[in-house]
């Protein structure tokens, strides 16, 4: 191979649910880093794999897309990438086009655009072992029709033809085939109207015949090519100042032209491109054993989990079943944890001599960061099962049972993927809804998706459940724990629901988008790849959250600490009149009908960094306070903690549930809120759910405690 291995690198593209991740988690090892597209909050990993003889590569999975005609954001990212190889802009060697054996016309319509560009194009036909007893291809005369280098079957779940791939990529072509002609037919009216559009890309970019009636066809189907190639000008591509109005002008011609001889230029690129490919599988011999076109497991499966009844109450069950096996699951290992932070706190206070700085590491970091570590084992078991019910298809099924309720709410089932992502961070699910076409439906999902109660929402309500709620049973078999934290969950949900309702009406936007997904059939997942995204997610859990908690423990210990005391009879006040005492004081009349004292009103400021701050600041607060030399259990100290003036229990189970509605619908996450400044290219809109949020948490948080008090519960 002449190509140096520095420069040799490919790139993944393939359909949602093909496998492609999966053949790029088989190639890379799982050697990876994942990164953000320029400018947009989409991400893209990049992975090395190695060839038989060692050589090194760099391998691209870029967001799944159906065709290069985008629809949503992330078909549009994908779309300016191709757009940016074609243009020069370091293109791959070659471009693996992943493709399901299962559903080939609908995974080659995407194969045929990119063997358009001029790439070469290698195709994965993954998921073989699903039909490899089924389906007989002529792969050769197959490969030759689409115009691509070899088609190579392969299953990424059994580890098997990932060699021969290897092999095939290492092997293919460098340089641009211009001599393969444009595979699809077209009659002289259609011809004609691409013409000038044509004449237009061969001279400004120098495109080949293929390339120029692709993009001519891809053009004249969607108004957003188009705005693609503003972009593009805007940025360069053209010396040409009139370049983009001669070509809007030319495509509007050709759309008349097509509409008045009655051919339907929005549904044209793809009315073509099935026709050949239907006539390309048939000449190509591909025998389809008749069991294939019978009901299938998938499809029996789903009459009961898609069921108009069943399907959502199967569904709420199986939340319920994932909360409560966070509490019960996890108590083993949490305690584990505790031990073992109880343990290298002592073992400092051993080694280190009395001072400031044992003081600052036993009370402040060992104690802050491991009071958060203590929860890790739930938010693991959270975010495995959430990777479970996404990599076995059952996420697609709750996107479609739920459509037409979000529909009634102004929102369609492409917000629902997004919006269940919220339950392990607001992050990626801000991200996931690029898929949403539809402008105000993505605007609206965004506004409601942090009320989804996230991973960092669980530190605090695990510690409010598990120290105020008894672990009993209701009708004999469901945990009250359990149901606390399911209760938390929906309040949180259900809201989020209602608002949309209510902003659909009052946000005045244009745009209406349809809803269409192809559901795909359940899959045994690829173990290595769901333990390797739970342990990732729960590495960047505690890399980013511990250093947050480090951070602000420092600095709270320090405001915890000082000034000093030097009276013993007032020792016992000291932290009181600390500087965090005295701001906790100052914000305490606000809060205090909310049944809050000034210790959970330092918590709430420290918790705006990141919510399961409250969690390390308390911790943090009640070791400074202590006169032990022992880490304090959090659990224990706040059980044990009495009113000085009462003398009553300074923590009930009504202030712990009024604490957790203030955080089910508190905007305390910054980071999310950047993330929507983004998006949205305005401070309006983040500010608007600071202040909605915040405001709707106060509200609910104060209806709980004082109707609770009103009801006779203290």
């Amino acid at each position: 191979m002449t190509t140096a291995a520095k420069s040799f690198w490919v790139a993944l593209v393939g359909n949602p649910n093909s496998g492609k991740t999966a053949i790029f988690n088989v190639l890379t090892g799982l050697n990876q880093k994942v990164s953000n597209y320029p400018g947009v909050t989409v991400e893209k990993k990049i992975g090395k794999a190695r060839f038989a003889d060692g050589e090194q590569f760099d391998l691209l999975d870029l967001p799944g897309t159906y065709s290069l005609t985008p629809e949503s954001m992330d078909e549009r990212i994908v779309t300016e990438q191709v757009l940016n190889w074609v243009h020069g802009d370091n293109p791959p060697s070659v471009i693996v086009s992943v493709v399901d054996a299962t559903n080939l016309s609908r995974n080659f319509y995407l194969t045929t655009q990119l063997a358009d560009l001029g790439i070469p194009v290698v195709v994965a036909l993954n998921m073989m072992d699903l039909v490899r007893d089924k389906l007989e291809i002529d792969l050769e005369k197959l490969a030759s029709d689409l115009g691509v280098a070899a088609i190579v079957p392969m299953s990424a779940t059994e580890k098997w033809g990932q060699e021969k791939l290897l092999s095939v990529i290492q092997n293919s072509p460098s340089v641009k085939d211009h001599e393969n002609p444009f595979p699809i037919f077209l009659n002289d009216d259609i011809s004609s109207a691409l013409d000038p559009l044509q004449d237009i890309f061969k001279r400004e970019f120098g495109y080949d015949e293929r390339l120029s009636k692709a993009q001519a066809i891809r053009l004249i189907t969607r108004q957003s090519t188009l705005e693609i190639y503003n972009e593009m000008s805007s940025n360069g591509i053209s010396s040409d100042n009139t370049f983009m109005e001669s070509l809007e002008n030319k495509r509007q011609d050709a759309v008349d032209i097509l509409e008045d001889l009655g051919i339907k230029h929005r549904i044209m690129e793809a009315t073509l491109r099935y026709e050949w490919l239907d006539s390309v599988l048939i000449a190509s011999k591909i025998n389809i054993d008749p069991q294939i076109a019978e009901t299938n497991y998938s499809e029996k499966l789903d009459r009961l989990l898609t069921h108009k009844f069943a399907g959502p109450a199967i569904f709420v069950l199986l939340l319920y079943f994932i909360f409560q096996s966070i509490f019960t699951w996890a108590i083993i290992p949490m305690d584990w944890i505790n031990s073992g932070v109880a343990w290298v706190g002592n073992q400092v206070l051993n080694i280190m001599s009395a001072g400031m700085l044992r003081d600052l590491l036993v009370e402040g970091v060992i104690a802050g960061v491991g009071a958060i570590l203590i929860f890790l084992p739930q938010i693991l078991i959270l975010m495995f099962f959430m990777t479970l019910l996404e990599d076995t298809g059952y996420m697609a099924r709750v996107a479609f049972m739920m459509d037409r309720f979000m529909t009634m709410i102004g929102l369609h089932g492409r917000s629902v993927l997004p919006l269940m992502s919220g339950y392990a961070c607001a992050i990626p699910g801000i991200m996931s809804s690029r898929t949403i076409d539809s402008w105000k439906e993505r605007l609206i999902t965004m506004l409601i998706l942090p009320l989804m109660s996230c991973s960092a929402r669980l530190p605090v309500y695990a510690l409010m459940i598990g120290a105020f709620i008894p672990a009993t049973n209701i009708f004999g078999f469901i945990n009250l724990q359990g149901l606390t934290l399911v209760m938390m969950y929906f309040l949180g949900t259900a809201t989020a629901f209602i608002l949309a309702k209510v902003f659909s009406i009052f946000i005045k936007v244009e745009g209406k988008s349809s809803f269409v997904m192809e559901l795909p059939p359940y899959r045994t997942p690829l173990w290595r790849s769901v333990l390797s995204q739970v342990l990732n997610r729960g590495k960047l859990f505690v890399v980013n959250a511990g250093k947050i908690i480090m951070a602000i423990s420092i600095v709270l210990w320090f405001l915890a600490s000082f000034p000093k005391v030097d009276d013993p009879s007032i020792n016992e006040n000291s932290i009181r009149n600390s500087y965090a005492g005295k701001i906790g004081r100052t914000i305490e009349p606000v809060i205090e009908p909310l049944g809050f004292d000034w210790k959970l009103g330092i918590g709430l400021i420290t918790s705006f960094a990141a919510r399961e701050v409250l969690v390390s600041t308390m911790a943090t607060i009640y070791n400074v306070e202590s006169d032990g030399d022992d880490v304090i259990q959090l659990t224990d100290a706040m059980k044990s903690d009495r009113n000085p003036k009462t003398g009553m229990p300074l923590y009930t189970p009504l202030v712990a549930l009024s604490l957790m509605v203030f955080f089910v619908f508190a905007a305390q996450c910054m980071a999310t809120f950047a993330i929507i400044r983004n998006e949205t290219n305005s401070w309006k809109w983040p500010l608007f759910m600071i202040i909605y949020m915040n405001g709707l948490a106060y509200g609910a948080s104060f209806i709980v405690y004082q109707g609770g008090l009103l009801l006779g519960f203290g």
